[in-house]
């Protein structure tokens, strides 16, 4: 199975550079698998496709502002810092540009000194362990001074740090959002839930290898970087009970399917806990929890089209990606959604 087995020609106009201004108004593929039908829809008719008993499964983790801006102490230089995962003792493991001006023990000065950071270690692929000095609270500062990390094919500056994090975002710890998520309101959660379908939520902090290319040309052979998860006891029972009672299991986004399936046992049977998952879902894979999927539309030869090419087919999910940019769908984070049923 090669890489480029899961490409698609997308024209550069079609990316998503802004959120719409209402959150459930973007469009909404449905695409079902047993009939290989596609509907084009508006996302807040996401609801007719939902039952009652059936479980709508979302990530509540909460982007960070993780972009920081500094200077090199004592210096006029510029240096980016991006936050990607916290350690102990003020620790943060952090990608840095540039990066051959951050030597171990560079100091790296942002807010005019309310926030200082000391590159103490450089780790693989030359990430670097950078330790804060601060007085004060950490998230704060940093709600203050950072910027919301978005991806590198959005060139517009955000204007509502908001719209770049769900509205049942709860717990901090991502560098990305998980964007399916971002087509809901709090009326169309009420709505779904009035109809009897439960709402479940699970914590995956998603990490930029949400965005790192696949630079091997054999699919297998690619290594997926860990993300930190947690499903809790109550949580994992309402997703058992749903299946047991025969209701399915809609997961909202990848990250949501990652959880799942990483804290399912062969059995079928989900497990709360916590840990860190570096799942890699290709066409071959056997889904043990979900059984629907709402997501956005990805980028080529990415491993999340490989996801959704796990579950629909490869074949049948880039008939559906050329049908998308024949309609003028819009596409990645800030674009339209779709529904596998």
């Amino acid at each position: 199975m090669k890489t480029s087995d899961f490409y698609y020609d997308l024209p550069e106009e079609l990316i998503a550079q802004d959120p719409l201004e209402d959150r459930a108004g973007s469009r909404l593929m449905v695409l079902n698998r047993e009939n290989g039908t596609r509907e084009h829809r508006t996302f807040r008719d996401v609801i007719e496709y939902l039952n009652p008993g059936d479980c709508l499964v979302v990530n509540d983790t909460k982007v960070i502002p993780a972009r920081l801006f500094g200077s090199r102490e004592g210096t006029e230089a510029k240096i980016e810092v991006l936050l990607l995962k916290r350690r102990e003792n003020n620790i943060w493991e952090t990608l840095v540009k540039p990066g051959k001006k951050c030597k171990i023990g560079t100091r790296i000065s942002f807010g005019e000194g309310l926030l200082v950071g000391e590159v103490v270690d450089i780790v693989e692929e030359g990430n670097r362990l950078i330790q804060f000095s601060y007085e004060g609270i950490f998230e704060e500062i940093l709600d203050q001074l950072g910027q919301m990390p978005l991806p590198p094919y959005i060139h517009h500056q955000l204007q509502d740090k908001n719209r770049y994090q769900t509205v049942y975002a709860k717990h901090d710890g991502s560098a990305a959002a998980p964007t399916a998520g971002l087509h809901f309101t709090p009326e169309l959660l009420a709505q779904i839930q009035a109809k009897g379908v439960k709402l479940a939520h699970v914590t995956l902090h998603v990490g930029l290898g949400t965005f790192r290319p696949v630079k091997v040309e054999d699919v297998t052979e690619h290594h997926m970087h860990s993300e930190f998860y947690v499903v809790e006891e109550e949580q994992a029972a309402l997703i058992n009970e749903t299946k047991q009672n025969g209701g399915k299991v809609v997961a909202v986004g990848t990250t949501s399917c990652r959880t799942l399936e990483s804290a399912t046992g062969e059995d079928g049977v989900l497990r709360a806990g916590s840990g860190w998952t570096d799942i890699f879902i290709y066409p071959g894979y056997r889904f043990k929890m979900i059984d629907r999927l709402i997501t956005n539309f990805h980028l080529p030869e990415s491993t999340l089209v490989m996801l959704v090419a796990a579950l629909v087919g490869k074949e049948e999910i880039l008939g559906a990606y050329r049908e998308a940019v024949e309609e003028r769908y819009r596409f990645f984070s800030f674009g339209d959604a779709m529904l596998i049923l």
